[in-house]
């Protein structure tokens, strides 16, 4: 991480906590009234109960997003996101990895010297919310990055969701079916390739640390664990060991999810860890649920994948936002026919059965990142009643057994086809080109 570090305050865009900090409940305390004043990381020198370092908020910005992968300034992060993801698809695995080659400076600890982090109220104990893990498909041995929150039971357990849909899911599947444990590396800390590779949604037989390579522009030094028959990336601070057990589950929870409730305890699987490294100036990556880190990234690459099926549907397509909730898809476009809204809707709503619970349609003049411009639009041009579409009983978010995202809302908040000139935005000229810091006193 300490790269990562020396360009986020090159940039000016890292706060540092000096103050002994306590890691439950204080840390995720600080982290959130950090966030609700700037977009900044926030480095925590002195955490109670570890050395470790840790810091928070990497990827609470849409703008720092961008830079991490590269994103020219006439490109969308849409736009950029899907060119790196078809380049990953179509990457071979032995062009986009390399043996590592250097000083090995990681020592072997256990669990218990990370911090230890509680965040909400009501958690069942501690977690690891960045928790990044690295598995094989067990028939196919094509590697795998995804997420999953992680709760601290012991220096030689953990209790991990694995959601449905997710490869690490079908992986440990095939491999309890078997009545094997499925071996899996957890990674903590690691640069924004690595991180930014496992939000990416890639086919099945596409591996996210092809999209890191494409993210980082070289291929990524593997390095070789010590108890199981993995390589993970050089570059990662910290590497848990282990297997998933199988047909072993526990009770795991509660926990805040990052839609702001509880998912309340439930049986979850069973994760041994067999061993633990660090490197000797390791820095703790620790993620507030439901926080602007937690969800721009989400709601970038959801935005890109949305962004990707309408503009291949439909003509006239510029850009998608999904802030500032990932359940909501705002998508700008160049209004070229009465009804393109309606058009953009049909095509929305069928690029994310997940997500799309709200599409909001506007023009070109509008800053999709900015809600209160969004809803402007909708409440100065033109009808309340006709430009709303509810579509009652479509199944939403695959976690959703009680039916609570259920149906869909479509909103054109265009202008009126044909009139136009009379809902033209007005300016004040000269505005953009002032440097206030030579107006005010």
């Amino acid at each position: 991480m300490l790269p990562l570090l020396d360009i986020l305050r090159a940039h000016g865009e890292l706060s540092t906590v000096s103050r002994s900090v306590q890691p439950k409940h204080q840390l995720a305390a600080v982290t959130r009234a950090s966030q609700k004043a700037s977009e900044k990381a926030v480095l925590f020198h002195d955490v109670a109960g570890t050395d470790m370092p840790v810091i928070t908020n990497v990827f609470g910005s849409h703008d720092r997003l961008r830079r991490m992968i590269a994103t020219a300034a006439e490109q969308t992060f849409c736009e950029r996101w899907n060119a790196l993801t078809e380049e990953a698809g179509a990457a071979r695995a032995e062009d986009c990895l390399v043996p590592f080659e250097g000083d090995d400076d990681f020592v072997s600890g256990k669990l218990s010297d990370l911090p230890a982090i509680t965040y909400h109220a009501r958690d069942g104990g501690p977690y690891f919310t960045s928790a990044i893990y690295l598995a094989k498909d067990p028939e196919t041995g094509v590697p795998n990055l995804s997420f999953h929150r992680s709760q601290i039971i012991a220096d030689d357990e953990l209790r991990v969701r694995l959601g449905g849909p997710h490869d690490l899911t079908r992986y440990q599947k095939i491999a309890e079916e078997k009545g094997e444990a499925l071996e899996a590396a957890l990674l903590l800390s690691g640069p924004p390739e690595i991180f930014l590779g496992a939000c990416a949604s890639l086919p099945y037989e596409a591996s996210e640390l092809n999209m890191a390579a494409k993210i980082r522009g070289e291929a990524i030094a593997m390095r070789r664990c010590k108890t199981i028959d993995l390589e993970v990336p050089a570059s990662v601070d910290i590497v848990v060991e282990g297997r998933f057990l199988p047909n072993v589950k526990r009770p795991e929870g509660p926990f805040g999810e990052f839609m702001g409730n509880y998912v309340e305890v439930g049986d979850n699987h069973v994760f041994e860890v067999t061993h633990v490294s660090y490197r000797r100036d390791a820095v703790f990556h620790s993620l507030l649920c439901g926080s602007p880190e937690d969800l721009r990234p989400l709601e970038a690459v959801t935005a890109a994948r949305v962004y990707k099926h309408v503009a291949g549907t439909v003509r006239g397509v510029l850009d998608v936002s999904c802030r500032p909730n990932v359940m909501i898809s705002i998508i700008k476009i160049r209004k070229m026919y009465e009804g393109h809204a309606q058009h953009v809707f049909l095509a929305a709503l069928a690029s994310h059965l997940d997500y799309n619970k709200v599409v909001i349609v506007v023009d070109e003049d509008v800053d999709i990142q900015d809600m209160d411009d969004v809803m402007w639009a909708y409440m100065t041009r033109g009808r309340a009643d006709t430009r709303a579409m509810i579509l009652n009983d479509i199944p939403g978010f695959y976690r959703d057994e009680k039916k609570d995202h259920w149906g869909r809302l479509c909103i054109d908040a265009t202008m009126p086809w044909g009139r136009e000139a009379e809902f033209a935005r007005k300016t004040v000229p000269g505005e953009d080109d002032i440097d206030l810091k030579a107006w005010l006193d």
